[in-house]
């Protein structure tokens, strides 16, 4: 897709301002990625000025930190469209919920978007820590001890289970989680302001997958 007949890119992103729209406009851009037909939109220097004295991201992305999950590219995004929280193995603390809950109360950001990925070096450590008793040194055990209820859930359910269903398991906890441990995320989809919804990366088709969704995005 391109920016149409007079070649302004940033014709292809739009600004929803609801749940549904922000989810369709997120998953085009990811469809795009994928079929290798990314448009780079809103990355330009009209796009820049507009925005030195506010912003309207139409998306909030907490994703895992890995350097393979840039959550503007996988979603070909620019400039302003998206707030982006980012730990391992998307993990929640104070300043990250606090960071979403800014969004949503000052930015009234309509979607926010758990990332996980296959093959999550923070699950798959949280896992070797659950068979091996062994925990690692230094604050990554706080990490692994904040995965370690969804590497147990997967377990009960499957214990086959692989990392990868227990990175899904881990996006579902942790997109539920955000709706239970604050007040302002759960008054915003209750009035369905906003929606949250988990999504789980295959990193080697660059495809963005549907494992959890609360609020109204039109499914």
């Amino acid at each position: 897709m391109n920016g149409g007949e007079d070649g302004n890119i940033n014709a292809v992103t739009t600004h929803p301002h609801t749940p549904a729209g922000a989810w369709t406009t997120l998953m085009e851009g990811n469809q795009r990625f994928v079929a290798s037909s990314a448009s780079h939109p809103n990355q330009d220097s009209a796009r820049r000025t507009s925005l030195m004295s506010t912003q309207h991201p139409f998306v909030m992305i907490f994703g895992c930190s890995d350097s393979r999950l840039a959550a503007e590219i996988i979603f070909d995004l620019g400039l302003g469209d998206a707030f982006v929280v980012r730990t391992a193995g998307h993990v929640i603390d104070n300043t990250a919920l606090g960071s979403l809950e800014y969004g949503v109360e000052y930015l009234g950001v309509p979607l926010i978007v758990v990332l996980g990925h296959d093959s999550c070096g923070a699950v798959t450590a949280t896992k070797a820590s659950v068979e091996t008793g062994a925990m690692p040194a230094g604050f990554i055990r706080d990490l692994v001890e904040r995965i370690t209820p969804s590497v147990l859930t997967s377990l009960r359910k499957n214990k086959d289970s692989d990392v990868n269903a227990m990175v899904e398991e881990h996006v579902k906890q942790t997109a539920a989680r955000l709706v239970e441990n604050s007040p302002i995320i759960a008054g915003a989809v209750a009035r369905q302001k906003t929606a949250v919804v988990g999504l789980t990366y295959r990193l080697n088709e660059g495809r963005a997958d549907l494992v959890y969704s609360n609020g109204p995005i039109g499914l």
